[in-house]
């Protein structure tokens, strides 16, 4: 069970040595109060496009942030002014609220939405003064069975095991970091398998929390969109597969570290 005083945490924020940040953004499932009382969704519904045990995955990174609040309460991977889901084309056409929410709902989860982003930037400011140069790596999950149960997943060359997203990157820039990055991960044994790690597959790294990266620090900031196949989970019944998730845990340091000696190099 989450104490009370747990779901009033937005995120958690670890900041230690190196040139690397790893970021889930979309593994948290609490809602405040005054939102959990106006949602229509079940806490199984939230939890199908939500992003769970990515939080876990990340860290072994010295410097991450998880988000513990639910994306049904503010995405902050979208910009402002789509960051709260009104209506059901917003969100997988899901039918969100038991009545059109009050601005006042708005306005409270947009203000906890600008705070991530003033907090995200105190932190990279700070990693861009010490070491220049830095690496975000934005990681989340995605679903592949939205037949159903029992439905057949989406085919896997649609569906890489993980999607690398570039969309706002100046790919040329960073080739140098991503291309042999990209490598890496490729070559690393997960539990016995190579997973199949392509670029701009089933996403493309259009959020905003790597436009924002880009943005702000052109030529210093390489924000990387990792996109995990819920491969290590049963997307309807919420299921995890501890042994994928450690292997994940292991994977994310891995690759953090590979970015690390890029860099440096």
């Amino acid at each position: 069970m989450t104490s009370p005083i747990a779901r009033e945490r937005w995120w958690t924020v670890h900041r230690g040595p190196g040139s690397v940040l790893a970021t889930a953004i979309h593994d948290g499932h609490d809602l405040r109060p005054e939102v959990a009382e106006a949602m229509k969704l079940s806490d199984d519904e939230r939890r199908r496009e939500e992003d769970p045990f990515t939080g876990q995955a990340i860290v072994d990174v010295p410097t991450h942030i998880i988000a513990h609040r639910s994306r049904f309460e503010f995405d902050l991977n979208r910009g402002p002014t789509d960051a709260f889901y009104e209506t059901p084309e917003q969100c997988w056409g899901l039918d969100v609220w038991r009545h059109p929410p009050a601005p006042a709902l708005r306005e409270g989860s947009l203000a906890i939405h600008a705070a991530y982003y003033r907090m995200l930037g105190q932190v990279l400011d700070d990693m861009a003064a010490v070491h220049g140069r830095f690496v975000l790596i934005d990681v989340h999950s995605y679903n592949h069975r939205r037949n159903g149960a029992d439905g057949l997943p989406t085919p896997q060359d649609k569906a890489p095991d993980i999607n690398i997203g570039t969309f706002s990157m100046p790919r040329e820039q960073w080739a140098f970091l991503v291309d042999p990055l990209v490598e890496a991960m490729r070559s690393f044994d997960f539990n016995g398998r190579q997973l199949d790690v392509r670029e701009n597959v089933a996403f493309q790294g259009k959020g905003e929390q790597t436009r924002f990266v880009h943005d702000r620090y052109p030529g210093r900031g390489c924000a990387i969109a990792l996109e995990f196949k819920k491969f290590f989970m049963d997307e309807w019944s919420g299921l995890p597969d501890p042994v994928e998730i450690e292997e994940m845990r292991r994977f994310i340091g891995f690759t953090a570290k590979t970015a690390r000696e890029l860099l440096d190099a």
